[in-house]
């Protein structure tokens, strides 16, 4: 990427909202360690991460493997790429994502994956290299997105609500709650409803249009967020 890391904690939970790995598994002391150590995060949030960090240190790869397709793959409103919550797959989304990525493009960041740019372990790894204020301001703006998934994941009693909850303490906001609700509206997907989810995956594809401002305006306010000057970043304990 060729950034050097300002925020340990969001390239933390970068981490674990990836596809569990057996690298990912080995990394999971020096995980927990910066976890444990931010005094951003409240005493209960950093309790509360424990069940998470235990299980993907512990648990059979396979198994863990098995419940992050379930849930993140499998389940549309649980999807980790945040413009899907907020534009579907309309062609407004499209052009959210191009501004995305040359976002990344003008901050030297450059994500080896095959993942989308608005995939939130990808998001969540750029805004580890921006400054304090940038980061904080992008999580504010996902803040109701983040909400609802943590309370669609409290449904589940899955330990992932944890890292959603502490996101939400990181953007320093309250969650819109008429968004919140909107989002809670929409029934959960059955995960194990493979006809099911096919019909509902079957949409138009996502188009990267040629107009990066056609995306609504939150998409637009955050990445106008993204964009601002970086400030010297603070040095963080948890190296």
């Amino acid at each position: 990427m060729g950034q050097p890391i300002v925020d340990r904690t969001l390239k933390a939970f970068s981490l674990l909202l990836s596809y569990p790995t057996c690298a990912l598994q080995h990394a999971m002391p020096e995980i927990s360690a910066i976890l444990a150590s931010d005094t951003r995060l409240t005493a209960t949030a950093r309790r509360a991460l424990r069940p998470l960090v235990e299980a993907l240190s512990g648990r059979d790869i396979y198994d863990l493997e098995e419940q992050y397709v379930l849930l993140f793959d499998r389940s549309r409103t649980l999807s980790l790429n945040l413009f899907e919550h907020v534009h579907g797959e309309s062609r407004d989304r499209g052009g959210a994502m191009v501004s995305l990525v040359e976002t990344y493009r003008e901050g030297g960041f450059d994500p080896v994956t095959s993942e989308l740019p608005d995939h939130l372990p990808v998001l969540l790894e750029f805004l580890s290299t921006r400054s304090p204020m940038v980061a904080q301001d992008t999580l504010a703006d996902a803040a109701h997105i983040f909400e609802a998934l943590n309370a669609r994941l409290i449904r589940r009693e899955s330990p992932y609500s944890a890292v959603f909850a502490s996101l939400l303490q990181l953007a320093g906001v309250k969650a819109d709650k008429e968004a919140v609700a909107e989002m809670l509206a929409q029934p959960d997907d059955d995960p194990t409803d493979l006809e099911a989810l096919d019909e509902v995956w079957e949409e138009s594809e996502v188009l990267f249009g040629p107009d990066p401002n056609a995306g609504c305006p939150q998409a637009r306010e955050m990445l106008a967020q993204m964009d601002l000057p970086i400030n010297p970043p603070p040095q963080h304990a948890a190296e």
